[in-house]
């Protein structure tokens, strides 16, 4: 497919294609199109799906630029992001949770990528920054797979280092330990269910959240079982973990590969467990990025700058 654009104004067009044309090639890795110029035209060409995603994204622009005056890479980036968060919902990628007023569905093409890959497969790796969505679509699927009684238990850890030696400094039982860490847990739990058919199902031994270092030992069948913020654990541990998995289980684990805790020099568990099992049939290994970040728009803005500044200092350290 060819679509040709007609600018609105010719005196706009150095801040519309950027600094030796860098929007340009921002808008083609993208949005995946052939982009040229001549005069006061832009011609797309491309899949139609992905043409007309670039027009959207050229409109923005312009209008961006009218109304503060000037237009940089990050702008831009923030544009394409919110053509892409505004795809028409599909209900094949529909998640059914408990909660009757509401089904959980993808915003975007990385998040529609995630859901499948879980559908399908039996362990799935999914790293991405904050607000991506990684841990709330995997409890959605964990919750879903209950429901329809494809699974018999939902099983939720997280690599809490503070649950081994340095719990024990902490006032209170163990609940009261190791809530902080698995809070967010249990934030996506009530968001899918009533407050007391959660505690129900806690109560029955259900629905687990626990410290990652708890499922030592143990052999997990027909469960669905998430290790959220994997990036913090160690090989060791990353190697118990899949090692629980039973039979009719499904596994999925999610971090953020940018934000590893672990003291310096130590490899993270998940980056060991993705390069060792790349390419193995039957797991899937899906990355997310700030595109897929469905937060407030300014957890996309955040993310971009951090992540300019680490690149920045790595160019300057070399």
């Amino acid at each position: 497919m060819e679509q040709t654009i007609q600018l609105k104004s010719n005196e706009h067009r150095l801040e519309l294609f950027g600094s030796a044309d860098e929007h340009l090639r921002i808008i083609r890795a993208r949005c995946g199109v052939v982009i040229s110029a001549r005069d006061n035209e832009i011609i797309i060409k491309g899949e139609t799906q992905d043409v007309d995603k670039a027009v959207v994204v050229f409109d923005l622009m312009q209008k961006y630029i009218v109304k503060f005056g000037k237009l940089n890479a990050n702008d831009v980036v923030g544009l394409i992001s919110k053509v892409e968060v505004s795809i028409e919902p599909d209900d094949r990628f529909a998640i059914s949770v408990y909660s009757p007023k509401k089904s959980i569905k993808a915003f975007t093409r990385g998040q529609r990528r995630y859901i499948e890959a879980m559908l399908n497969h039996d362990l799935t790796f999914c790293t991405g920054p904050a607000g991506t969505g990684k841990t709330y679509l995997a409890v959605a699927i964990a919750v879903s797979m209950l429901k329809k009684k494809q699974i018999r238990k939902i099983v939720l850890a997280r690599p809490a280092v503070e649950a081994g030696e340095k719990l024990g400094f902490l006032p209170g039982d163990l609940q009261a330990k190791v809530n902080p860490y698995l809070r967010p847990l249990f934030d996506s739990l009530e968001d899918m269910m009533e407050f007391s058919q959660m505690h129900k199902l806690a109560d029955m031994d259900i629905i687990e959240v626990i410290p990652l270092a708890f499922m030592r030992g143990r052999t997990l069948n027909e469960a669905c079982i998430i290790c959220d913020e994997a990036q913090n654990t160690s090989p060791t541990q990353m190697l118990m973990f899949l090692t629980r998995m039973g039979r009719g289980s499904k596994m999925i684990i999610t971090g953020d590969i940018t934000q590893v805790d672990l003291e310096r020099g130590a490899k993270s568990g998940m980056l060991d467990a993705m390069e060792t099992l790349a390419g193995t049939k039957g797991i899937s290994l899906i990355g997310l990025d700030d595109t897929d970040i469905v937060r407030h728009n300014l957890v996309q803005n955040i993310v971009v700058a951090y992540e300019a500044k680490k690149k920045k200092a790595i160019v300057s350290s070399q």
